[in-house]
């Protein structure tokens, strides 16, 4: 089967090019190159190159990936559920390297300055083409979702500067989750003349439960029929605003992904490839219980893995977001199984892939009636400013700060979700950087009352949908984040038992079940919502302080794991 840790030769040479230098100097002396990212040994008779959770980011980016990201049930202690040097052990990445950069938290803001950005969608095109002029009539090109949406100029031009610059690369299928943010009707006109099928056997139109959207795309490379069969993330109408796409039911849908598998072999499929957003433990768990898939390509919960993961004869393969990186499976398909295969993760170092030119070209078109807009400078960071992680984010705290000090609140509420990009120490905050953690189409900051005891509920609902036992009660995200406000969780508890000692910071005083307090937060589901939209919330809240510097805190405290 594979070697080990492809990805890692790649990483193994970037750390050789810079014993005791900077990264600039090793790369102008050309100690490293684009073919040390890209080189890989063909094999058999197809190749899936994956692409999922871009969110929208056209340009390289600085992104930190999750210190904390806790498992619970069977997934306790099992990847993706593990980070930093637990991480870096399982998959033989050595400290300070490039693929510590790339695939954990550990001592990013130093490496940032050695490795650079990551992504940017004309690295990330160069990469694609380079793998279809090599394996053209065996290779598929699949985007696994959330794609159109996390970026001002997503937002503003209604996904239509992604979806330009995506036709460019000629994806063969998609599906989506964020992308129905956008409404039904926006939708239905992208998909209508997006070029590629959009997939989702998954959703349901509520008037007649007919499909939606094609279940199934058919494909033949390299001798093989191929079923491509798209799963849209299940619970967007939980998640997001229900009101946004009233008239699509949504859902895992076993029995039906199952007569879609059987129909697809019955048809002559001699590969069947799950294109998903289910998340990974939702697709680890899949696996088990339906039968006759050969490939998952998994995304929604931002997970990068250099390495297949293997539930009985399905190969679960996990690539990271943002751009950060694609993946690259090379298939040996033999009489309907997969006889051998070939994998990589590659990384896409901003400073080392040449930028293709068309793909440069139309990302400078797109941009260029915002970028005075974007570049405007609001203030500037002391310390790193990141999202992700279960619990807390110093991003998301200078958002509660923000809807603290600016909407006159007690406590805050900032969903925790896991896209948005990090700022480094030193740097200055863009009007940018503040959309790349808000742009969403409901964006308004609320300001209302809540009884102690509602907020706690809404804590534990939240946690339940992080942590419950069973992947299929899990929706994939972090915790909210909290301003004003500080608990206990015990992430292995059960439904309304994982939140306590909720205490008021600012006078030190347990959270009382029966007093009404005034919160704040955006990203109400609630159609109706009303207040200014975050964005402008957080960028009046730092041009006032001038120099934000969040540190590691300890209001949200983890018990029993």
């Amino acid at each position: 089967m594979t070697t080990r840790r492809e990805f890692l030769a790649a990483a193994a040479a970037l750390a050789a090019a810079v014993p005791g230098g900077s990264f600039s100097r090793a790369l102008a002396q050309q100690r490293f190159t684009q073919d040390d990212i890209t080189r890989f040994e063909p094999l058999g008779n197809v190749t899936l190159v994956h692409l999922a959770d871009l969110h929208a980011q056209l340009n390289p980016l600085y992104f930190r990936e999750a210190a904390v990201n806790l498992g619970v049930g069977d997934a306790k202690g099992k990847i993706p559920h593990i980070t930093g040097e637990a991480y870096r052990q399982r998959y033989g990445v050595p400290p300070n390297s490039a693929g510590a950069y790339a695939l954990t938290a550990d001592n990013f803001a130093a490496l940032a300055k050695d490795f650079g950005r990551m992504g940017g969608l004309d690295r990330i095109a160069t990469v694609v083409k380079q793998i279809r002029g090599e394996r053209a009539d065996r290779m598929l090109f699949l985007d696994g979702g959330d794609t159109w949406q996390g970026s001002y100029t997503a937002l503003k031009t209604k996904a239509a500067d992604i979806v330009d610059c995506m036709k460019l690369i000629k994806p063969d299928a998609m599906v989506g989750h964020w992308e129905f943010t956008y409404g039904a009707d926006r939708v239905k006109e992208i998909v209508d003349d997006l070029g590629f099928p959009f997939l989702g056997q998954n959703i349901r139109d509520t008037e007649w439960n007919e499909q939606a959207f094609e279940p199934t795309a058919m494909f033949e490379r390299g001798g093989v029929k191929i079923a491509v069969i798209g799963q849209a993330f299940p619970y967007t109408p939980i998640s997001n605003p229900r009101w946004m796409f009233p008239n699509w039911t949504f859902g895992i849908r076993e029995e039906d992904l199952q007569k879609n598998i059987d129909k697809a072999r019955r048809d002559g499929a001699g590969l069947v490839v799950l294109l998903s957003h289910n998340g990974f433990d939702v697709d680890r768990k899949l696996a088990t219980r339906v039968k006759g898939i050969d490939v998952i390509l998994t995304a929604h919960t931002h997970d990068a893995l250099p390495e297949a993961e293997h539930v009985g004869k399905t190969l679960l393969i996990a690539g990271g977001s943002h751009g950060k990186f694609i993946t690259r499976l090379d298939l040996d398909v033999q009489g309907g199984e997969i006889k051998n295969y070939r994998f990589k993760l590659m990384p896409i170092f901003s400073d080392i892939i040449a930028p293709d030119a068309e793909m440069a070209a139309k990302i400078k078109e797109v941009r260029a009636p915002h970028e005075a807009h974007l570049r405007q400078v609001v203030g500037r960071s002391e310390t790193l400013l990141y999202r992700r992680g279960n619990f807390n984010g110093t991003f998301d705290d200078v958002i509660c700060d923000a809807l603290l000090s600016e909407r006159d609140a007690e406590i805050a509420l900032s969903p925790g979700v896991r896209w948005g990009t990090s700022v480094l120490p030193g740097q200055d905050i863009t009007r940018e950087d503040i959309y790349n953690a808000t742009a969403i189409t409901y964006p308004n900051a609320y300001r209302i009352k809540m009884a102690g005891e509602r907020i706690k509920l809404a804590l534990e609902d939240v946690a339940d949908n992080i942590f419950n036992a069973d992947p299929y009660y899990q929706g994939g995200g972090d915790m909210v984040r909290v301003g004003g406000l500080s608990f206990s969780i015990a992430p292995a508890g059960t439904i309304g038992n994982r939140i306590s000692d909720l205490t008021v910071t600012k006078t030190g005083k347990p959270l009382e079940a029966a007093k009404e307090y005034t919160v704040a937060g955006w990203a109400s589901v609630n159609e109706g919502t009303e207040g200014p939209p975050i964005w402008d919330v957080v960028a009046s809240h730092i041009a006032k302080v001038k120099i934000v510097a969040p540190k590691e805190d300890s209001r949200v405290k983890v018990v029993g794991m």
